[in-house]
């Protein structure tokens, strides 16, 4: 017998259906040694806000509790404690320093997920470690998604408890500082908008990591994205979520956020917004103090247009809806999110690389 005529040694056959992919639980690692250094700083970031939140929350409360109990309102005593609760906080009272957190993590740790993988093309190497590309990515964007948002709905939850003194309903009598709570950059910090909000920067930020497959293109498109995301939000789609009342007149209660008012007369719409200054000067000019010379004013203006014809319209949505629009904005957030990660996912499956 030849060493060709050799019978050769048995060779060990496994079938790829024998073959068991790897638990998930491994990736929680793997994601954990990647990222790291993003999630600690966001982590640093959220928890320095939360301390800060903390810190001068316990003296707006204490400020509020102390304002709130002062008697008589109009002492001199009182003005001053007064002063004091209004001039706490005032780099906060506005919303805007937080808002910037879920862009941030949308371009700094969603669009680098997938886009320093293309750009770097480590992701030969990391896709064939049996685990498989749709896996791997699902597992990423799904632990990296819960973490962030996770943290900012924990923020959130803290920046409501910081703003309940700006919107007791007894603060109005004292003069004190209040907000409306459906004022754009207050909203969005409260309730479950502000983490929804993170999720879908986040998610934004993986798509179009995928989409660019460049870090820097896709950071930048990912800020942008998300702002405009935003500001159309604030701006104009959140007063339609539901329809807004409408009552005639322009006065709203304090609390209401006004989407629009009008003028008609004759069941014809003459003006939008308040009534402007030609309306006063043709209708109502001695009322409106126009047209005595002297620059004084007799009666009531509106009143004056509205023996004249007019009737003053105003839309508006109440300040007890905000519950309603957190859930709604909440929802079509996380839908949204869902949507963009399941795209990213099948990108990666199927796009070639």
């Amino acid at each position: 017998m030849t060493a060709l005529s050799t019978m050769s040694a048995p060779t060990l056959v496994t079938k790829n259906a024998d073959l068991r992919p790897l638990p998930w639980r491994r990736m929680a690692w793997v994601t954990w040694r990647q990222h790291r250094t993003a999630l600690i700083g966001v982590f640093a970031f959220v928890g320095a806000a939360a301390l800060c939140l903390l810190i001068v929350g316990l003296q707006l409360h204490h400020a509020y509790a102390a304002a709130i109990a002062c008697h008589p309102a109009n002492s001199t005593a009182c003005t001053g404690t007064v002063a004091h609760f209004n001039g706490i906080g005032n780099f906060l009272s506005n919303g805007v320093l937080f808002l910037v957190l879920p862009p941030l993590i949308g371009a700094f740790i969603g669009a680098p997920l997938l886009a320093r993988e293309f750009e770097a093309g480590t992701f030969r190497y990391a896709w064939t470690q049996g685990f498989g590309r749709w896996r791997w990515t699902l597992a990423k964007l799904v632990a990296l998604g819960v973490m962030v948002t996770v943290a900012s709905g924990a923020l959130s939850v803290l920046a409501s408890w910081y703003y309940q003194p700006y919107f007791a309903s007894g603060s109005q009598s004292l003069s004190l500082t209040t907000f409306n709570p459906l004022n754009p950059g207050l909203f969005e910090q409260r309730g479950v908008a502000f983490a929804a909000w993170t999720l879908a920067a986040f998610a934004i930020g993986a798509l179009a990591g995928v989409l660019i497959r460049r870090v820097v293109p896709a950071i930048v498109t990912t800020l942008a994205v998300s702002g405009a995301l935003a500001f159309a939000t604030g701006g104009w789609l959140r007063m339609h979520y539901l329809t807004p009342l409408v009552t005639k007149g322009l006065n709203v209660p304090g609390s209401a956020r006004i989407v629009s008012q009008w003028g008609s007369r004759g069941g014809r719409v003459v003006f939008t917004g308040p009534p402007s200054y030609p309306i006063y000067q043709q209708y109502c000019p001695a009322q409106a103090g126009l047209g005595k010379g002297d620059g004084s004013s007799s009666g009531d203006p509106l009143q004056c247009l509205a023996q004249h014809g007019f009737t003053f319209w105003t839309s508006y949505q109440p300040a007890g809806r905000f519950w309603a629009f957190q859930w709604i904005e909440g929802g079509w957030l996380f839908a949204l999110s869902v949507l963009l990660i399941g795209a990213t996912v099948w990108l990666v499956r199927r796009r070639a690389v």
